[in-house]
């Protein structure tokens, strides 16, 4: 995998960045630099790092990061808990991840912020309606902005968790729903903008800091309780006005900061928010977007809200998905002059940039809190815990997945694949294992007729594109067999793989697809056709010296294609 990152480094097309030494600022509906050269923010989100979702971790049930303490200190006690917090801050996200986005082609960082880690709680404070200042985060936000300097990249501050917490998802903003909401308690909302406000005056004069992201995705029922995520609502007034105070009280203390706002409905409703127009002249319009279609028209009313009040856009967050999904979407907001922060950098999971692989240990902890297995012992859950929070998590122990980084920033204007392995073909042959086909598009590396998950737009259930969910984030059926190998699994009748390959000797080379279940194959080779296989059957191939692609195509269903095998 690392030689395959190194030509994928070598390959990518990145448009350069504005250097991170001017304060960003809008104009017309661009974000641009103090000379007004436009500037396509290109960021990751760190999700996972100050706030925990349950997905993130692999947990089952309810994710907020209060249940997930609890969990942990069920297990091993409240204070072995707070210390598992303290690793897990510590070791999540160090220099080593920033730098590595920077390699890859990042010009931007999105932290997502818990405000527990900057002020307490409003029912512990000492005296009421003080605010009592956190330096954990406020520690941890200088390293990070240190980093990012560090790599020319900028660093926008986002509220992920605000006081009381802003929306019925509970796990995004870690809600506790027998409580006030931010909605329901002003004492919260004072914190917020208290926090801000701090924020603003501790970072007015740092031009690395891109923006003020102030609200992460409110979703509340203002008019009606039943529309749980205030997808429905008309008039946003109260969120309007939070925006609108919050604002004010930044401008008091900082003038210069591009300010980001987000709508109902995970940041994506803005009816009755702007409806008299923008009130800052450095502000920009943040939307989300998962799960549906990539076409201009998923964004069509974002971009009419866009020319009606002369605003930037930016997409804050998306990601969750497959490559080429990753790829269109990234073509589709770029070609509108929109930047974007992915989400998230890392997680178990393997469709991001780096994925976390646990201990057995903590597999184990998760099968007693799944309901699968026997509780651990104090000590064993402990010893788990710490090392997933110590060890697993880190940079260096993390997997790679240049396919994903490649989803971001070459394939999305790239009409050509790249390989995914260097695939080498000598005078007495070779192999090339089926799951190691080109990186790139749908219909430019591959062809699967499920590439990724649309269901909000398709209205259906939600796609797994890849069911192995392992090795690689492309939309193509992969199974696993009893030994852990992987081959390209169940085939469709004009779903196809492409292969770029080199021969260091030309010559006439004997082809044969090795199968777990056969099926009529055509070949195209270099564009042209080449050949057809019947099931179990070789093929002979003229190939030429140097760089070649094959393409494999299906000619009935249900076909398990394991290794392309080339013998002289």
């Amino acid at each position: 995998m690392k030689r395959t990152a190194l030509l994928l480094l070598a390959g990518l097309a990145v448009m350069p960045y504005a250097q991170a030494k001017d304060f960003l600022r809008t104009q017309g509906t661009r974000i641009v630099d103090e000379a007004g050269k436009p500037v396509i923010l290109r960021g990751m989100g760190l999700g996972g790092w100050m706030l925990q979702e349950g997905y993130m971790l692999d947990i089952d049930g309810v994710g907020t990061q209060r249940s997930i303490h609890a969990r942990i200190a069920d297990l091993i006690g409240p204070e072995k808990a707070e210390a598992f917090y303290q690793a897990w801050r510590d070791n999540h996200t160090t220099r080593a991840d920033i730098d590595a986005m920077a390699r890859w082609g990042f010009n931007s960082v999105r932290l997502p912020m818990h405000y527990a880690l900057y002020t307490l709680p409003v029912e512990q404070e000492p005296v009421a309606g003080g605010q009592t200042w956190v330096e954990e985060g406020f520690r941890r936000t200088d390293e990070l902005l240190a980093w990012a300097k560090a790599n020319d990249l900028y660093l926008i501050l986002d509220l992920h968790a605000a006081p009381g917490g802003q929306g019925n998802d509970n796990n995004i903003a870690d809600r506790d729903p027998t409580q006030p909401s931010l909605w329901d308690d002003s004492r919260h909302q004072d914190k917020m903008v208290a926090l801000w406000t701090k924020l603003a005056q501790r970072y007015r004069d740092e031009p690395y800091i891109a923006a003020y992201d102030i609200i992460n995705e409110p979703n509340w029922g203002f008019a009606d309780k039943s529309d749980t995520n205030g997808c429905k609502e008309n008039g946003n007034a109260p969120l309007k006005d939070l925006l609108v105070r919050t604002t004010r009280a930044i401008r008091e203390v900082d003038t210069r900061h591009i300010i980001v706002i987000e709508g109902n409905c995970w940041g994506n409703n803005y009816r009755g928010v702007l409806e008299d127009g923008p009130w800052d002249d450095n502000l920009v319009i943040s939307f989300h977007k998962y799960w549906n279609v990539t076409t201009r028209d998923s964004i069509a009313e974002l971009l009419a809200l866009r020319d009606k009040h002369r605003m930037p856009l930016w997409l804050g967050e998306t990601g969750e998905n497959s490559n080429d999904w990753f790829a269109r979407t990234v073509a589709l907001v770029e070609g509108e002059g929109i930047g974007w922060a992915w989400w998230p950098l890392k997680k178990i999971r393997y469709n991001n940039p780096l994925q976390v692989v646990p201990n057995d240990g903590y597999r184990r902890v998760l099968a007693y809190w799944k309901g699968e297995g026997p509780r651990p012992s104090r000590e064993d859950a402990e010893a788990a815990l710490m090392r997933f929070a110590s060890h697993d998590v880190r940079y260096e122990n993390n997997v790679q997945h240049p396919d994903v980084v490649d989803a971001l920033f070459r394939a999305p204007h790239a009409d050509a694949p790249l390989p995914f392995r260097p695939h080498v073909i000598g005078a007495q042959g070779g192999q090339i294992a089926a799951v190691d086909f080109d990186m790139g598009r749908n219909g430019v590396a591959y062809h699967d007729l499920t590439p990724a998950n649309q269901h909000i737009s398709d209205g259906g259930e939600r796609v797994v594109w890849n069911p192995a969910m392992t090795y690689r984030n492309d939309g193509v059926d992969l199974g696993k067999s009893a030994d852990g190998s992987l081959f390209v699994a169940d085939m469709r009748k004009g779903e196809w793989l492409k292969y770029t390959f080199t021969v260091t000797e030309p010559g006439r080379y004997r082809l044969l697809p090795a199968t777990r279940r056969a099926g009529r194959l055509s070949l195209v080779l270099d564009g042209q056709p080449a050949a057809e296989i019947e099931p179990g059957a070789t093929v002979d191939l003229q190939l030429r010296a140097g760089p070649q692609t094959l393409q494999v195509r299906a000619e009935s269903d249900g076909i398990d294609l394991e290794t392309l095998r080339f013998s002289r």
